[in-house]
């Protein structure tokens, strides 16, 4: 946890990862995360795997480096204790859906009462039009953004990717948004409201290179992306696994055309044109499929870092804590959890030569830093009072 954002407040009534990723990423930067769960706490907190009777491994990696207060805000006593933090506070988060935040009374104009220069940031499944309030869920947007199809199989039936990509893609633009607010009002002195939907984040993230053809008007006739759709665009089999090859430039493809002994394909005139090259995609591709089975995913990558050539093993997701690059870096800790025991997580992925760096602290229990946050509270009060 790095200090970049020391005394920062935020106030944090998001559920699930899309909310609580985004601002475990500012908590990591050490802002002070005040997460508001409902009496049942957080939903994310029973997903498993997990302890019995425990936090989910998906709870316990997107909400560390938080303080944790339940409250029900359909109670008087409680709003009114919402409503005593948020006057503390810089930034109030949630990813509900607009008739919900002002059903509970946290809609922008009444939390402004409140806290007039609040940095207000709300990240629901849809923008201000027809589906405005329609409940969304990853899958709901994967499908609607057009990833789903993007990722189907052979047959042509779409899939949904192995990840809950939506929900952090749509977070790092809520990060992104408090950051970008809080940078503003230092600039004014004034609050502001930002909002980020899922699906409109999704489309932004897809359609840089997928909006194609159709980015001219009239449309020009394409396939999208030419490399990015090839067929032939995959990892590798090889003599013992799998690979990513990627040559790119034409650099790459001689040093790579080198490598298997095609100085035909190496000297080739078009290689040196980057359209000619790219209308060749499918065929490029399929001299490395052929080639790659010559060789042991081992021998493949010493070649091709030697030759400077993009590659890379393709790694099980079980293979990461102890991958060589991630070993050396330190990026996998351990810490103690006071209920679950030891815990290995993934570090922030930000790193920093001149902020200070302060030990990460535990996913928190519910509601389990009341007395703290309240006690901070009435010091606070006095001493404006």
């Amino acid at each position: 946890m790095f200090d970049l954002l020391k005394g920062v407040r935020i106030i944090d009534l998001s559920t699930v990862v899309l909310g609580p990723y985004a601002t475990q990423l500012l908590g990591d930067m050490g802002a002070d995360i005040i997460k508001v769960e409902p009496a049942g706490g957080d939903v994310f907190r029973g997903a498993r795997p997990g302890q019995p009777g425990g936090d989910g491994a998906g709870f316990l990696n997107c909400n560390r480096n938080k303080r944790s207060i339940a409250l029900d805000l359909a109670k008087p006593d409680d709003k009114a204790i919402l409503d005593r933090l948020t006057a503390t506070a810089d930034v109030f988060v949630h990813n509900m859906r607009d008739k919900s935040a002002r059903k509970l009374a946290i809609d922008y104009d009444t939390v402004k009462a409140v806290k007039p220069d609040i940095v207000y940031c709300s990240a629901r499944g849809y923008g201000e039009g027809p589906y405005g309030d329609e409940p969304a869920y990853d899958d709901c947007i994967q499908a609607a953004s057009g990833l789903a199809w993007l990722n189907a199989d052979a047959s042509g039936a779409p899939r949904f990717v192995r990840t809950i990509l939506c929900d952090k893609v749509a977070g790092l633009h809520l990060a992104f948004a408090v950051a970008s607010g809080l940078a503003a009002r230092a600039r004014t002195g004034e609050g502001c409201h930002i909002e980020t939907p899922m699906y409109e984040a999704m489309a932004s993230f897809l359609l840089i290179e997928q909006l194609s053809g159709q980015t001219f008007v009239p449309p020009l006739p394409d396939r999208g992306y030419i490399r990015l759709n090839a067929a032939g665009r995959k990892p590798y089999r090889t003599r013992d696994g799998y690979a990513a090859i990627m040559p790119y430039t034409a650099a790459h493809w001689r040093r790579f055309f080198g490598l298997i002994g095609r100085d035909d394909l190496a000297e080739a005139d078009w290689l040196s044109d980057n359209e000619a090259r790219s209308s060749r995609i499918e065929m490029l591709y399929e001299t490395i499929e052929q080639a790659a089975p010559e060789r042991t995913t081992r021998a493949w990558l010493d070649a091709l870092r030697e030759a400077d050539i993009p590659c890379a093993p393709v790694n099980r997701i079980e293979d990461l804590p102890g991958e060589e690059h991630l070993a050396a870096t330190g990026y996998f800790r351990q810490m103690t959890h006071p209920a679950e025991g030891d815990l290995l997580y993934a570090a922030s992925p930000f790193a920093s030569r001149t902020a200070q760096e302060e030990a990460d602290r535990p996913a928190p229990a519910l509601d389990g830093d009341r007395d703290d946050i309240l006690s901070e509270l009435s010091v606070y009060e006095r001493s404006r009072s």
